[in-house]
This record gives structure tokens, sequence and C-alpha cells, in this order.
């Protein structure tokens, strides 16, 4: 059983990764292997919409100059997905809206690559935009008809200063814990 989870922070070792790294450190505990995935410094471009996904029907994105495949095959080979992101003006990254769609739209072309997989958000915010930044990436579970287990939200604007935040630092821990136990309920 694996769960990968993808950091969409532009800033590889932020408020986002260490949140991440929490639910990580409790799906280890739990007897679940992990990966990170650092969206950071690689290079991801958004969809450009040329559907050859639907004709070709491979698992893989037609356009090959980046790491949407790598990453798209890193979630085909996983019983579970973590998406974290900061806010960034009320919303995902570009980086991981590049993801969502690319990887997104695939799967629909292969008819639903992650459906049944299990699901978790988690979102660094400094003041406002963590509700809709989880939404944008709950669409993504959603839409691959998978199962959300929750989310994560730690306040913060420097780095390290999610570690601040006791009821968010609470929050990702329970949520490392609860995917873990589904993760194993449905495929152990």
């Amino acid at each position: 059983m694996k769960v990968v989870a993808f950091n969409g922070s532009p800033r590889r070792d932020g408020n986002t990764t260490i949140l991440i790294n929490h639910v990580l450190r409790e799906l280890g505990k739990g007897g679940v292997e992990t990966e990170l995935v650092q969206l950071s410094q690689k290079e991801i471009r958004g969809c450009i919409a040329c559907y050859k996904c639907f004709k070709n029907k491979d698992q893989h994105c037609a356009v090959k100059n980046d790491i949407a495949n790598e990453c798209i095959e890193k979630m085909i080979k996983a019983e579970g997905i973590i998406l974290g992101s900061p806010v960034y003006f009320t919303d995902v990254t570009a980086e991981m809206k590049a993801l969502i769609d690319r990887a997104g739209l695939v799967s629909m072309a292969n008819g639903g690559m992650y459906k049944n997989k299990v699901g978790a958000t988690v979102v660094a915010v400094r003041r406002s935009g963590a509700i809709h930044t989880l939404d944008t990436m709950n669409h993504f579970f959603l839409a691959g008809q998978m199962i959300i287990i929750g989310r994560g939200i730690g306040v913060g604007k420097d780095k390290r200063e999610v570690e601040k935040d006791d009821e968010g630092m609470q929050a990702v821990k329970e949520l490392g814990q609860r995917m873990a136990w589904l993760v194993k309920k449905l495929y152990g």
C-alpha cells in the first residue's frame, strides 16, 4: 500500500512541505509506504487541450517534455493521493493547477484511472482563501470518483510558522491517521 503526495508549493521546504510531512509521518507509522513529490523547481505546464489523451488512451499525456507523465504514473501506482498547496490569490499555485488539469484529463480519457483511490488535501494559508484552495483540489478527487478522507489546514506566513498552529498540526496528524486506516481497510 502506498500514498503519494504532491507539494504544489514553489518553496521546496516551506510550510506546505511541513504539513504534508506530518501527514506522511502518520501514514508511515500506520504501515503505509509514502512518497513526496516536490513540484518546485521542476517543469510542469498547463493542459493545452489537444485531447490526444482521448485518442491515444495510453494513460499518458501527449505532451512529454515535463514531469506530468511521471506524476500520473505515480498516481496510478498508489492507493492514495495527497495534494498540497499554499494559497496563492485565493487558490492553488500554478504548478498544482497544471498537475490537476493534466492528470485529471488523462484519467477521464482512460476511464477513470484513480477511481476509488483515497484522496486528501493539505493547505498552508496566511490569512484567507484556504477553503477555495481545498475546493479546487477536492474537485480533482471528486471528478476522478475518489474517496476524500479529509483535509488539513495550517496557518502561517513565514517558513516554519505553521508549526506554531497547534490546531492545524493536530489536524494534519489526524488526517494521516485516518488515511492510513482507510487505505488499509480498502487495500490491506
